[in-house]
């Protein structure tokens, strides 16, 4: 007869700890890094492989380098066979804000900090109201007059002479947020049941997406100017933006369309039982699970547009890369391509990493709901 059956007290269980080695940081290793005889040997080659690889990089980064030389030959005369960072030291300047007025480089200085700051504040879920629309205004004010000049005393400077960091941020930031409602709406009009309306959005996302981003910014630079009435130009400049807007609209209005697809019928069915209008249903009620079920596919879209951003090279735009390239023309500096690539690398790496790492916390959060 059971316990229960007979009346008494079910016996009590205790929990015991798992095995010796199955636990902690043993456990781990053993379960992933040497969980046979072929596990082992493949972690302790890729091991040796790894700690040689980076004391190779050590050496040449750190401990043959040279931070303090004053030219090229000095500085390969004192550490041969390290890198030359006094070469990034004295270029800097040249390589963050290009070919900027050199007195006047405190303004895209303050125009990148302006810049970072909105989108620090944009990250913040607090700010996700009418005050974030007041930030943008206030920071692309502040960045777009230090750029620009021609008020409050500040000296007018052409968008022929911006380079750098500022030209990578703006054309980023502003190119993927101009994106980003065309490519909803794009998708929208996708999925529209107007044959007028289906049709323009499928003719220009498959028109956009069939096209590398080359052949429209020689397009905006080459040809646009040549629809125009006569004496009627459009900065060059703005004329790239434009067709980094268009470009990005037409991939990140195929990611949308996606995500509404995974949207359950069912969630549609119940807006359509609500009384709820399209408009309604789509804006309070779809497009939010859908732009939520896309985030790591959207970041990878902005991470890789924003690599992209140095293709405007081939229209005459010098951004953070092209205006590191511009630093190794100096023959002074001659042969030190690969500290200028290295620490360029870095920055962008900074950068990409963070609006991944950004991304994985935005999805872990807004799934808080529906996580097990």
């Amino acid at each position: 007869m059971t316990d229960i059956a007979s009346g008494a007290a079910p016996a009590t269980r205790t929990s015991r700890p798992p095995p010796r080695g199955e636990a902690g940081a043993i456990g781990w290793l053993r379960k992933n890094l040497f969980g046979g005889v072929g596990d082992g040997l493949t972690t302790i080659v890729l091991l040796a492989l790894l700690v040689w690889g980076l004391w190779g990089f050590v050496e040449w980064a750190v401990v043959n380098a040279n931070f303090s030389a004053k030219s090229g030959p000095e500085c390969t005369a004192n550490s041969p066979g390290g890198a030359c960072w006094a070469f990034v030291r004295d270029k800097y300047r040249l390589i963050f804000f290009g070919t900027f007025p050199f007195e006047q480089h405190w303004r895209p200085l303050f125009a990148c900090i302006a810049l970072f700051a909105m989108l620090i504040a944009s990250c913040d879920r607090r700010f996700w109201n009418w005050r974030l629309a007041v930030i943008w205004l206030a920071g692309s004010g502040v960045a777009l007059t230090l750029m620009f000049g021609g008020v409050f005393g500040l000296s007018f400077v052409e968008t022929s002479s911006w380079g750098g960091l500022p030209v990578t941020l703006i054309l980023a930031t502003y190119g993927l947020a101009f994106a980003f409602p065309l490519g909803i709406l794009a998708a929208l009009g996708r999925r529209s049941k107007l044959p007028l309306i289906k049709s323009l959005c499928v003719g220009y996302i498959e028109l956009i997406r069939g096209v590398p981003l080359i052949s429209l910014l020689i397009m905006a630079s080459v040809m646009l100017p040549l629809f125009l009435p006569s004496g009627f130009t459009i900065d060059k400049f703005l004329r790239a933006l434009v067709a980094v807007v268009l470009f990005a609209g037409a991939y990140i209005a195929e990611i949308v369309r996606g995500g509404l697809q995974a949207i359950p019928k069912g969630q549609y069915e119940a807006a359509d039982a609500l009384g709820l209008g399209y408009a309604r249903k789509t804006f309070f009620i779809v497009l939010p699970q859908a732009l939520q079920v896309v985030i790591p596919p959207l970041v990878n879209t902005f991470v890789g547009f924003f690599k992209d951003t140095s293709l405007v090279l081939i229209i005459g735009i010098f951004d953070l890369l092209n205006a590191g390239e511009q630093a190794i023309v100096d023959r002074n500096w001659s042969g030190f391509a690969n500290e200028i690539h290295v620490f360029l690398a870095m920055v962008y790496f900074v950068m990409c990493f963070a609006m991944s790492r950004y991304s994985k916390y935005l999805e872990r959060e807004l799934n808080k709901g529906v996580r097990r």
